[in-house]
């Protein structure tokens, strides 16, 4: 039995050390926000934050996590984290889901991102693309994932 701090609130999970934290948050918790793509940690779809970094939650064992604060979309995007509800409604301004399946991870990493700046930062494409070059669009929304990061940093100067 592990303890994992999951959006501030403590769980017990019946699961291996070396489970990844994705399956516990899915399949032990319920919370079915983050994605699982390809299971190698190369498409983003399973960021969550651990201690306020972006993470693949598909390659990180509940091991890693002991002691430490995970944080989902669902929290991400409730309202209670400026930063990413900034980032939720630039996402909705902007239009970006088309299938929307990889959204949670890239909301994850441009949250993220955007908190390891200093406040009121000028971003260029290409930063924001650096940022974002771990998170894999099929349906091709990368100006409109560029542009709205680009808003929310705006939004948070």
């Amino acid at each position: 039995m592990s303890a994992l701090n999951v959006n501030g609130r403590e769980h017990a999970v019946d699961a291996d050390l070396d489970t990844p934290i994705l399956w516990a948050l899915r399949d032990t918790l319920g919370m079915t926000g983050t994605k699982f793509g390809c299971g190698a940690a190369l498409c983003g779809a399973c960021t969550v934050h651990l201690d306020g970094e972006a993470i693949r939650s598909c390659v990180t064992p509940i091991s890693a996590a002991q002691g430490k604060k995970i944080i989902t979309i669902e929290a991400a995007t409730d309202g209670s984290d400026r930063v990413g509800a900034a980032v939720h409604a630039a996402w909705l301004k902007h239009d970006v889901a088309q299938c929307g399946y990889c959204q949670s991870g890239q909301i994850m990493s441009a949250t993220a991102f955007l908190k390891s700046l200093p406040r009121g930062q000028q971003l260029s494409a290409d930063e924001i693309d650096q940022a974002m070059a771990g998170n894999i669009c099929r349906c091709g929304t990368y100006a409109r994932i560029r542009a709205a990061v680009a808003d929310a940093a705006r939004t948070l100067a």
